[in-house]
């Protein structure tokens, strides 16, 4: 128990068993919490896992239609049937035993100019409508890995902080509070034999309580 300075007597006893009653507490606390995290993990792991799939699915889509539009038209006609604008994507976050992360997301697709002229062939047509539902898979996909990955971490720092407490922190306030408490025991059996001593008869042949 180095480097920690205990008050002797009933005070030191009380400061530990204090000590020890909240690391017990604090420990139950994060093991509910971490139980609910585990479980909020698990979900958010499925949830990721779904929108990679459909990802990596609108991707061959959507690669498959430019692939046949560019056989048919070259890749010249790519210019002139580009979007313009950019497409907006938006998070919406929430927060569960205090970690923050994205619950969902929101996005508006690039929107075609008027002047521009429409794609040379129906396959170009059908690859700029999978590209935009691409980039709306990819933006759930990033809103469920940063979930995942969010809480990932959560669980990591609150398992080691249970481990802290449980492995460490508890046994080490369980040691102390036996130490304390034999020697507030020893120091009141000292001070009951030195009480019986200063009362006892002072005659010669009086005899001494024993402190065995």
């Amino acid at each position: 128990m180095s480097g920690r300075r205990i008050p002797p007597g009933r005070a030191g006893r009380l400061r530990v068993r204090r000590q020890l009653d909240t690391a017990l507490r604090g420990a139950g606390v994060l093991e509910r919490k971490l139980m609910f995290l585990l479980d909020r993990e698990r979900v958010l792991r499925e949830a990721e896992e779904a929108a990679a799939r459909l990802w990596s699915s609108r991707l061959r889509e959507a690669e498959t239609w430019l692939v046949r539009g560019m056989l048919l038209s070259g890749e010249a006609a790519l210019a002139p049937g580009a979007a313009a604008g950019r497409a907006t994507v938006t998070f919406a976050y929430t927060t569960a035993m205090g970690v923050r992360h994205p619950s969902g997301v929101t996005c508006a697709p690039a929107v075609r100019s008027p002047d521009d002229p429409p794609p040379r062939n129906t396959a170009l047509t059908q690859a700029e409508a999978a590209y935009r539902d691409l980039v709306e898979a990819a933006a759930e996909y990033a809103a469920a890995h940063e979930a995942s990955r969010l809480v990932a971490a959560e669980v990591r720092r609150t398992r080691q902080r249970v481990r802290a407490l449980r492995h460490h922190w508890i046994p080490r306030l369980g040691g102390e509070l036996a130490a304390a408490e034999q020697s507030l025991e020893q120091a009141e059996h000292e001070e009951s034999v030195r009480r019986q001593w200063a009362s006892a008869p002072t005659g010669a042949t009086g005899a001494r309580p024993s402190s065995i």
